[in-house]
């Protein structure tokens, strides 16, 4: 028999097969043991495209990190636009992927695609005007909010019988209701906490322009 056309194995289905039992299982699920057992090869066959478990994990990553928009920024937006363009979109990839937030809240690394957003991010609200001290910790809180509302959700881990809430809690009589809307819930507690905190950065940078203005017109004043 010839040679198939395509071959048993890629980096590609490799990847998209283990992000597919993270998805379902956890990364507690994830073996190279059982991710060969799912694609139907040897687990030595594995090891010739990814020497480790992590090195598959950062794959991953780097795959869903991918779908975070940065355009915004690219194409000169407001920096306020830049930053809730890509807030959303952050969260979205990671919402629809939620068992491999413990892995990418971590930490960047030395991933290509994570320090590729940071670089952008960082240069876009940088030439808007903020210092960059500020630009670093923008950053690092905006992804810090994009992690915690994707690390659990806050509306399901009510109970929807109006027994356990009633009684003994007479303001959260109506918490039996929240499990039934957590998307909706967790959705809009996400965007009350980004317009905020963006409303927030707005006054800061507004204060920075004044200070920068009265530097220009006296010097010597603090």
């Amino acid at each position: 028999m010839g040679r198939p056309r395509v071959p048993l194995l890629s980096r590609d289905r490799i990847r998209d097969a283990a992000l597919e039992m993270i998805d379902l299982d956890g990364l507690d699920g994830l073996s190279m043991r059982k991710l060969a057992t799912v694609l139907g090869v040897q687990a030595a066959s594995l090891y010739k495209h990814y020497p480790t478990k992590d090195d598959v994990l950062d794959d991953v990553a780097s795959r869903v990190v991918g779908e975070v928009r940065t355009s915004a920024f690219d194409e000169g937006a407001d920096w306020a636009v830049g930053l809730a363009d890509w807030a959303r979109s952050y969260r979205a990839a990671l919402a629809a992927h939620p068992n491999l937030v413990p892995y990418l809240a971590g930490g960047i690394g030395q991933r290509d695609a994570s320090l590729r957003i940071a670089d952008v991010v960082h240069g876009g609200l940088v030439r808007a005007g903020w210092p960059p001290r500020d630009a670093t910790l923008i950053g690092a809180a905006t992804r810090s909010l994009v992690l915690g509302s994707t690390v659990g959700s806050f509306s399901r881990g009510f109970a929807d019988d109006v027994q356990v809430y009633r009684d003994r809690y007479p303001h959260m009589n109506q918490a039996h209701l929240l499990r039934g809307k957590a998307d909706e819930i967790d959705t809009a507690s996400f965007e009350l906490a980004l317009t905020s905190f963006i409303d927030g950065l707005g006054a800061r940078f507004e204060a920075i322009g004044e200070r920068r203005r009265r530097r220009r017109m006296a010097p010597w004043a603090p």
